[in-house]
């Protein structure tokens, strides 16, 4: 059965590198422009990793991570925020939040991906 993976970012181009990233793992990729937009795909169906931007419109990240969690059916659901921020107490929040990795804005590819790898071994 394929992975499941949501991405959430306000900017069309991020979604469609991390898109062409994530070709290799050969997973369903669900897409959403903000946080109110992601939870419709958080409907009781597996989801094996979600993939956020922090700061976004309507509904930011950190909110959306709140949301999902609070689903029985995601309370375990690894979870990597993809940001520009460099704020530690934003860090600090999403640490509280069980956010599975931190990753900055710009990133390589290959790294990324080893990232992914590592959280989808968490999943189910």
């Amino acid at each position: 059965m394929k992975r499941r993976i949501v991405i959430v970012d306000d900017f069309e181009n991020t979604r469609w590198v991390i898109e062409f990233t994530l070709k290799k793992l050969d997973a369903e990729i669900m897409k959403a422009s903000n946080g109110r937009e992601a939870l419709a795909y958080f409907d009781g169906k597996p989801i094996d990793l979600l993939l956020t931007d922090l700061n976004m419109p309507e509904m930011d990240g950190i909110e959306l991570v709140r949301r999902v969690k609070a689903l029985e059916a995601y309370k375990r659901m690894p979870v990597i925020m993809l940001t520009t921020e460099k704020n530690p107490e934003m860090k600090k929040l999403a640490s509280q939040l069980n956010i599975t990795a931190w990753v900055q804005k710009p990133f390589k590819n290959e790294d990324f991906l080893k990232i992914v790898n590592r959280c989808l071994a968490l999943a189910r």
